[in-house]
């Protein structure tokens, strides 16, 4: 492909930085073939020229699309380059918080300096048996991935660790033997896999340091194998060590520590075993504290202390032993503070006494003169004689810490030695997996002999590394038959030859070691001579001669000279050791013994596998009793030697690589530094791998793959059938040149870039298809915006042409307006002229009238006048004439009147002097006569004027008279009225006088009432002032009061809510775990009892062995131990000796109450015997008397017969009169009674109806026992006529015959016997009947009289509180009822303890009726023998019989119990009998044996049968564990055993479900509580194990189907992977969809459906299997980052959907399983919502409640886009999700417990059935088995 195509405008490439190594920038133009310039901008907007190189041209790398960044394996990137490498490693680990990649094989481990929770047991479990591409990378993956292969291909494997210091190799190794210690478990019970991880501790201690890079760096290199037997279960382990640093047990380099241990023993200084140590602070060795640094942030030595020697005594290493490594340390720390002084220049010596070194003598064991002159003198021996010479003090120094390291040495060595001891096994090993943890590639400022030797190894590692790579792609190739073209890759074999082959740089330093004055300048100047120029890889420092530079795979390294041969000889004085061995400390001498015990590592076996027993410890000394030529092998060859042993191992496995890389030197959690990482990729050999993967073709894809994702390229036609040729046709098309691709037998090979090429392609295509969707929803939205604004247009032009219309209208309207007021304005001023003219002629006319009128008025008035006055003056005259007229008419009178009153008046005069006695009588009468007189007087002056008036008026009066007349007329009329008036008024006067007085003494009473109101007021308003004042103050009291209390009451409601809230969801989380421990304790109770029985069968095969004529057990064997103690049976291989011993077992075990049950029934059964044995003699003796008197007995029998024919009627007769009786007696209740108490629904009526309800019943029985008697009177009557009158007994033939059969007197005589006891018998019978009849009937009257008399009473009763008012009326009525009920009450109760007695009393003479009826029935059967059983047929009685009523009941003998069990259980196919049985038969046949049991009182029966079914049980789910019908057949049959057990207990409690019938069929005599609870538990454990059964089925399908399948087809695409292979989510044939997991489900549901299983017990099943569907799903997209991504939510919400329209199907909703999957759907939730604002944030926190903070930030992280439309989440905004999760307690842990089980319950569910119904199919084989 045209460079031109890829390197276009917008084309993001790579360019070199020194600062970020590589950047990111972006072409401005398109390239042209020829052009020299590019113009770039970077990411940061800046502007750049980027010159090519002008010889090589080359273009820069070109990057990856953003959809391929964040992959989980390097080899997916379609361009393989160091950028593309860097920056997805970088992407990960950044933003992703990734530390795992894939590059390949190889497994990439970042070291994040940083607890993660992703080491757990769950996701050990998660990983376990998947896939190794269908994960997240992981160590637990390529762990996983080996001990698979091992198991798979049975060869051995090896997981080579490697990395610089610090960059996590130890406890990368560390947590691959944790996975293989947990997933394989131990082939013993001596926990080899904590042996194997308790020597981690104990290595880390002696081995581990603190460097500047690392706070826990291994200094040496180590390989574990661990062994594995045929079952693949841990059973050893062994280790190899290479190259311990021991130069830093005397030199520790700034900011550095020694070996832990050291500081260990300093910290745990004052314990008391350390005190004869004498030890102190780490600051007062010289050997630890050089590097100023003996404390690590974070670490305890003390507690690792602790841990160190438990890891110690886990491994065998005792007290003694540890004691003893502990005082060779501390002697080591000691002989470092030794100290020596200068005699001269060629010698020195130790002061007397010197305290550091007779501590290290004492601590060791030997001489201090001895070890004193060996410090400071040396042996020189030639070849005639030995002298000592003296060494110098720098010298002496030297030979000290050359002493040490040595010593410390074989410590280690002594001590690994031990470990592999402790981790031998004797069992044979099958296959073994290697950890090789050893150094990476080192380049420091100063490289010495160490850098060198671990480069070395280094170079043999990637030498090994590359061919593995070149091989598996070598096998690719050829498996997809590909043609194979040769890649060149890096070969760093000629290195190898310039450090390893003959004259190589180990042999001259070996040669220059063994020459006498050999030193590192000679050494340095022989390689320059011998490789310098001749080897391209070899060079020589410019400004150095005593330095040289080799050309690693790696890097250049410059290795110092200097120190090379002093390391490589490794020297020790001899004389020293001597000291040291003749110790009379006997540890220290068994550290030199230990290389007379080592194998040469060049007689190791070069066969392919490694035996284990081998122990290749490190073989860095050599025994001084050798020769001169072994003593004198180096460091270096030794080194080489392990090495190839290494190498051989290594090669005859199958490896699997982890490298390590370090992201910075700070130690800095997920902190990235590019130039440290660059150079960890290119010396770990990452890079290689990619070059390697680069050169060929890197990207692979099956063909469905290929078309699934790049579907969108092809047209409809291209699409054929064949998806291999569609992938061809297409290629062709799209890419021209086809050396860019190859097509295999199942994939399609692409070289480099072609991915990124299609990708673009794919996303130009998808692009359009956007930009035409986006231009026509555009176009479609901008249509809509247009007709919407033409629409609106036309709207505002339809409003302002009417706007302009009603503007017009107005114009008109205005001007039509003005018209009009124009008009009538002008009209107003004219008519307003007008008036006012006309108002001024009027108004003159007017005047003018006026002025005419007044005149004329004038005129008028003036003859008016003057008629008046004439008027006047005429009447005036007229009265002047009357009064003259009548005045001299009254004086005449006046003057006649005066004459006769004198005359008069001289009569009184004399009449007076004859009543002076009346003068005083009448005393002041005279002043009344002068009154009168001068009234008389005045009268007659007035009389005398009248007359003058009357005179002068008599004229007017004559005028006036005729007029006056009229009025007079007028005036009698109004003088009528007046009249009438007058009296109205009167009597209104009067009216109102009484009212006046009334009126006044109301205003009187009302002026007092006023007074007193007042007074009463004032007083009334200053209460009410003060009551106002007061109640204003207690309602604000009242209010405050109230507001406290409503807001105390809400606190506290709220508060105690809140608390029974809490307190209720405590106790019910307490109970489920109490409830769950409970069961987690009968899981492991019956795991430990299955693992018992395997035991106890394997030591019957191991020590019974199985003879030829072996017998069975016998199979009513059951246990005995206790009721709810179960154990299983004795199966039936066990031996005959075995057997015998059971006796004398159970004999012991035998309790003491039921011993003295035994001896009292033996007892009883004696007394019994007696009895029966006078029974029998006083029958024998009837016998014989009844032969004396047979001839009279003809007689007296038909006299007998006579009388009971008699009594017979008299007892007909008799129940007659008490039918009658108790005929009347109704009638009379229900006539006579009171209402309330006789009425139908009464208690008092219905419990007197029962009662002669139940005597009719008895009667009517009774009646049918007097039909038969008569019957049976007959028959003996005719069976005693003499043989002739046979004609006269026609109705009674078969008896006769009968009679006829016996064949001599003595048989009648018996017979005749026998009938007369039974009619007496009967006859007793009808007497006490009688008796019972006339006592009821004497009750029934006595109860009647009471209910009169009560009538009464209650008829009283009413009558007085019809008397009383309401209220006391109900209050008398309620007390009343009150006393009746309460007596009532104890009547019942008295009753009811009567019948309680009875009951009780009845139920014993039963029994012992039942014991004595079935034991005489034994003695008769013994005593009768065959002969007379068969000759004396026993004669039948006829008596008509009822329909059996069965009892709910099965009979079975003792002897048929092992079959019954048999039959029932252990044979019973849940698939093929019973599946057409009743839902819980078994359950039903069972307890009906019980309760027949229990209705015979046999505890012992009770307890075998019980024990042998729960032990079948037992042993069928043992047997047929795995398969789901049988555990769900046995679990429904269990619970339905429980159920009636409770249902048919006789506890009041279970028994109110029940109807009157199923409580007759209670338990009597057993309380099988304790059995329930057995029962309880054996469903639990029969619950725990249909669980696993369902999750094992289930679990290879939850994945598949919930996350891989796609059931919304199209959704999400495919992206490319990288060498490891993803499960392919399209479904081909075998793959598992959501379909199988429903179609799984309908199954299981259908199943337990059918087996009757109660529905609360179905809902938890479901519960539970929901949440393993959710917890497996949740977990796998938690460890999947190809599943995080919103196309992948959709289609899990989709499922999800799905699961929950199964549950409303199957009407399960309310089983809570939907809450189950919760989490899950808000991972899904969590994939589709928008992740970028604080608003999505503070949305995401509310809505993934039931995720974890861990959980929701691991999907935020893997969120990965599928298509380059979607954005992936910031760091911003995931740091926001975890600020406002901060104070959320959640579990820190990551995964969901997929193995959690929920708590089981079991609520009762009485069953409506009726045992005595239900019937035994004959298919069970239980014909044995009769009902009862």
């Amino acid at each position: 492909m045209a460079a031109s195509e890829l390197y276009t405008k917008f084309a993001r490439v790579w360019i070199p930085d020194p600062e970020d190594v590589w950047k990111s920038a972006e072409l401005l133009k398109d390239y042209k073939p020829g052009d020299k310039v590019l113009q770039l901008r970077l990411e940061g907007g800046e502007d750049l020229e980027y010159r090519l190189d002008p010889k090589t041209k080359e273009l820069p790398h070109l990057r990856n699309p953003d959809i391929l960044v964040g992959e989980n394996d390097l080899t997916a990137l379609s361009y393989l380059h160091e950028p593309a490498v860097l920056h997805n490693l970088r992407v990960r680990f950044i933003d992703s918080k990734l530390i795992y990649t894939y590059c390949g094989i190889v497994l990439v481990a970042i070291n994040p300096y940083e607890q993660l929770p992703i080491y757990g047991e769950d996701i050990i479990n998660a990983y376990s048996g998947q896939n190794m591409g269908d994960m997240d990378p992981h160590i637990f993956a390529v762990a996983e991935e080996a001990y698979k292969q091992m198991a798979r291909d049975e060869r051995n494997q090896s997981i080579i660790v490697s990395g610089e210091s610090g960059a996590g190799k130890t406890v990368s190794a560390k947590y691959a033997m944790r996975y293989f210690a947990t997933v394989s478990g131990s082939a013993s019970e001596a926990n080899v896999e904590e042996k194997v991880l308790a020597s981690n501790p104990i290595m880390e201690s002696i081995g581990n340091a603190k460097t500047t890079r690392n706070d826990n760096s291994s200094r040496f290199g180590k390989y574990i194998e661990i062994g594995f037997d045929k079952r693949y279960r841990i059973i050893g382990a062994n280790m190899r060590t290479y190259l311990l640093e021991k130069s830093r047990v005397v030199f520790q380099a700034e900011e550095e520590r020694n070996y832990h241990i050291f500081y260990q023993l300093c910290a745990s200084a004052k314990l008391p075993e350390f005190k004869m140590l004498r030890l102190g602070n780490a600051d007062y060795f010289h050997y630890t504290k050089q590097g100023g640094s003996p404390i690590i942030d974070g670490v305890d030595d003390a507690k690792e202390m602790v841990h160190t020697r438990q890891a110690c005594t886990l491994l065998g290493i005792n007290e003694s032993y540890q004691m003893g490594i502990f005082r060779i340390l501390a002697g080591i720390l000691h002989l470092g503070n030794v100290g020596f002084a200068s005699r001269d220049s060629d010698s020195c010596s130790i002061p007397p006494k010197h305290e550091p070194l007779s501590i290290f003598c004492d601590l060791m064991g030997v001489e201090y003169e001895e070890m004193s002159h060996w410090l400071c003198h040396r042996k020189l021996a030639t070849a005639t004689e030995t002298y000592i010479k003296p060494i110098p003090k720098l010298q002496a120094t030297n030979a000290r810490d050359a002493l040490a390291k040595h010593i410390y040495a074989k410590l280690f060595n002594w001590i690994v030695d031990h470990v592999n001891q402790a981790l031998h096994s004797a069992v044979k090993q099958h296959s073994f997996i290697g950890v090789l943890d050893i150094y990476g590639f080192e380049t420091f400022e100063i490289n010495s002999f160490e850098q060198f030797c671990i480069n070395y190894a280094n170079e043999k590692l990637q030498q090994q590394f590359n061919m593995h790579v070149f091989k598996l792609e070598q096998e690719e190739y050829m498996k997809e038959q590909i043609p194979w073209t040769l890649i060149d890759f890096y070969d760093n074999q000629p290195c190898i030859n310039l450090i390893e082959a003959k004259l190589g740089i180990l042999d001259l330093l070996d040669e220059e070691c063994k020459m006498p004055k050999g030193s590192d300048d000679t050494w340095a100047q022989k390689l320059y001579n011998t490789h310098l120029n001749k080897c391209a890889l070899f060079e020589k420092p410019r400004l150095s001669n005593k330095a040289f530079i080799i050309q690693h795979f790696a890097d250049k390294v410059e290795y110092q000279c200097e120190g090379f041969l002093e390391k490589n000889k490794d020297t020790v004085f001899e004389e020293q050791i001597k000291v040291l061995k003749s110790s009379k400390f006997k540890m220290l001498p068994e550290l030199f013994l230990d290389d007379e015990k080592a194998i040469s590592p060049t007689s190791a076996t070069t066969s392919g596998r490694t035996p284990l027993s081998r122990t290749p410890i490190k073989p860095t000394k050599v025994r001084p009793g050798q020769s001169t030529k072994e003593h004198k092998k180096t460091v270096g060859h030794q080194f080489r030697n392990s090495l190839h042993l290494l190498m051989e191992t290594l090669n005859a496995t199958t490896p699997h690589y982890v490298r390590c890389i370090k992201p910075n030197d700070f130690k800095f959690p997920f902190t990235f530094d590019e130039k440290r990482a660059v150079q960890q990729l290119r010396a770990c050999g990452v890079l290689e791998t990619i070059r390697i993967s680069a050169a060929g073709f890197p990207s692979r894809w099956t063909y469905q793959e290929f078309f699934s994702r790049y579907r969108v390229l092809m047209k409809q036609k291209d699409v054929l059938s064949d998806r291999k040729q569609t992938c061809k046709n297409v290629l062709e098309k799209l890419i021209l040149d086809k050396d860019k691709y190859q097509f295999g037998k199942n994939k399609i090979f692409f070289r480099a870039g072609q991915v990124a090429y299609l990708e673009k392609l794919r996303a130009d295509k998808l692009r359009a298809a956007c930009i035409r969707i986006q231009k026509t929803i555009r176009g479609w939205l901008l249509r809509k915006k247009y007709l919407r604004m033409r629409k609106a247009a036309i709207t505002i032009q339809r409003y302002v042409r009417g706007y302009q219309a009603r503007c017009y209208a107005k114009f008109l309207r205005r001007t039509n307006a003005a018209t009009i007021i124009q008009k009538y304005w002008r009209m107003y001023v004219v008519r307003k002229r007008y008036q006012i003219r006309r108002a001024a002629t009027i108004i003159l006319q007017s005047y003018l009238r006026g002025y005419m009128a007044r005149n004329r008025y004038r005129k008028i008035l003036r003859n008016h006048k003057a008629v008046i006055i004439q008027k006047h003056v005429r009447g005036w005259l007229a009265r002047l004439r009357y009064r003259r007229c009548l005045k001299a008419i009254v004086y005449l009178q006046c003057c006649f009147r005066r004459m006769m009153a004198k005359r008069e008046l001289k009569k009184l005069k004399i009449e007076a002097r004859s009543v002076e006695r009346y003068k005083k009588l009448h005393i002041g009468m005279e002043n009344k006569i002068m009154q009168l007189q001068r009234k008389v007087d005045e009268q007659n002056k007035e009389y005398k004027c009248l007359l003058e008036k009357l005179t002068t008026l008599e004229g007017t009066y004559n005028s006036e008279t005729e007029k006056l007349r009229s009025d007079l007329d007028r005036l009698h009329l109004s003088e009528e009225e007046a009249k009438i008036a007058t009296s109205r008024v009167l009597s209104l006067q009067e009216e109102i006088a009484k009212l006046r007085k009334d009126l006044e003494r109301t205003q009187s009473e009302k002026k007092t009432i006023e007074e007193w109101a007042d007074k009463y007021k004032k007083e009334t308003e200053q209460l009410v002032s003060n009551l106002k004042e007061e109640n204003t103050l207690l309602k604000k009291e009242k209010e405050t009061l109230n507001h406290l209390i409503s807001e105390q009451a809400k606190e506290i409601t709220e508060t105690m809510e809140k608390k029974l809230i809490e307190e209720t969801k405590q106790l019910e989380l307490d109970l489920n775990d109490e409830r769950l421990r409970y069961q987690n304790l009968l899981n492991e109770f019956s795991r430990l009892e299955e693992r018992y029985d395997d035991l106890k069968e394997e030591m019957t095969l191991m020590v019974h062995v199985p003879k030829p004529g072996h017998r069975r057990t016998d199979s009513t064997h059951s246990s005995n131990e206790s009721e709810y103690t179960f154990s299983s049976e004795i199966t039936e291989t066990e031996d005959i000796p075995l057997r015998m011993e059971e006796p004398s077992e159970k004999k012991a075990l035998l309790d003491m109450s039921l011993f003295l049950k035994l001896q009292k029934r033996v007892t009883e059964l004696e007394l019994e015997k007696q009895a029966m044995q006078d029974e029998l003699d006083r029958k024998e003796e009837q016998i014989l008397r009844s032969k004396a008197k047979e001839e009279e007995r003809p007689q007296i029998r038909g006299a007998e017969l006579e009388y009971e024919s008699l009594k017979r009627q008299e007892l007909e007769s008799e129940n007659k009169k008490l039918k009658n009786e108790l005929n009347e007696l109704r009638k009379a209740l229900s006539e006579k009674g009171a209402p309330e108490v006789t009425a139908p629904g009464a208690p008092a009526y219905r419990v007197l109806m029962e009662q002669l309800t139940s005597v009719s019943e008895e009667l009517d029985v009774r009646k049918e026992e007097v039909l038969i008697l008569r019957s049976q009177l007959v028959s003996q009557k005719e069976a005693i006529q003499p043989k002739e009158d046979k004609n006269t007994m026609t109705d009674s033939t078969i008896l006769l015959e009968d009679v006829q059969k016996m064949k001599d007197k003595g048989e009648i005589a018996q017979a005749y016997i026998g009938l007369k006891e039974t009619n007496r018998l009967l006859e007793s019978q009808l007497q006490s009947q009688k008796k019972s009849h006339d006592n009821e009937t004497e009750a029934l009257r006595g109860e009647i009289q009471s209910l009169k008399e009560e009538n009464n009473r209650q008829q009283q009763l009413l009558a007085q509180n019809l008397q009383l008012p309401p209220e006391a009326r109900i209050e008398a009525s309620l007390q009343h009822e009150i006393t009746r009920l309460t007596n009532e009450n104890l009547d019942l109760m008295e009753q009811l303890e009567k019948q309680d007695k009875t009951v009780r009393k009845l139920k014993k003479q039963l029994k012992v009726f039942a014991k004595k009826i079935g034991e005489l029935e034994v003695g008769q059967m013994e005593n009768i023998s065959p002969g007379q059983i068969i000759d004396e047929p026993i004669r039948p009685v006829n008596i008509p019989r009822k329909e059996k009523d069965f009892q709910g009941m099965l009979e079975y003998k003792k002897d048929d119990e092992q079959k019954l069990v048999k039959n029932l259980i252990l044979d019973l196919k849940p698939r093929g009998v019973a599946v057409n049985l009743i839902p819980g038969l078994p359950a039903y046949i069972l307890f009906m044996c019980v309760r027949h049991a229990d209705y015979l009182n046999d505890d012992q029966k009770v307890r075998s049968l019980l024990t042998s079914t729960i032990n079948s049980i037992k042993k069928v789910l043992k047997k047929r564990g795995d398969d789901f019908e049988t555990v769900s057949f046995w679990l429904s049959n269990t619970c339905r055993f429980l159920h009636c057990l409770k249902q048919y207990s006789g506890e009041e409690g279970f028994m109110k479900h029940n109807t009157p019938r199923q409580n007759e069929h209670c338990l009597t005599n057993f309380d099988l509580a304790e059995y329930r609870q057995v029962l309880s538990d054996l469903a639990i454990q029969i619950y725990q194990q249909l669980v696993r059964v369902l999750e094992n089925i289930l679990q290879p399908m939850i994945v598949s189907g919930m996350l891989e399948h796609e059931t919304i087809q199209g959704v999400s695409g495919v992206k490319p992977t990288g060498l490891r292979k993803r499960t392919s989510s399209i479904a081909d044939e075998g793959t598992y969809t959501l379909d199988s997991i429903l179609r799984q489900l309908s199954s299981f549901h259908s199943v337990m459906c059918q087996h009757g299983m109660d529905p609360e017990l179905i809902k938890q099943v479901v519960k539970q299997m929901f949440y393993i569907v959710g917890a497996i799903t949740l977990n796998n997209l938690l460890l999947r980052k190809d599943m995080c991504s919103w196309s992948k939510g959709m289609q899990i919400r989709y499922n999800v959907s799905q699961l929950e329209e199964w549950l409303r199907d199957k009407n399960l909703m309310n089983s809570g399983a939907k809450e189950t999957l919760e989490p899950l759907i808000q991972a899904a939730q969590l994939l589709q919502v928008k992740k970028k604002t604080d608003e999505d944030a503070e949305a995401i926190c509310s809505m993934c409640n039931a995720l974890t903070t861990a959980q929701i930030v691991k999907v935020l992280n893997l969120y990965t886009p599928v298509n380059e439309f979607e954005e992936r989440v910031s760091i911003s905004f995931i740091r926001t999700i975890q600020m406002r999760l901060r104070d959320r307690k959640d579990s820190p842990q990551l995964l969901m417990d997929a193995k959690h089980i929920f708590p089981v319950t079991f609520p009762f569910n009485p069953s409506s059935l009726a045992l005595e119904t239900i019937q035994i199919p004959t298919s069970l084989g239980l014909g044995f088995i009769a009902r009862v």
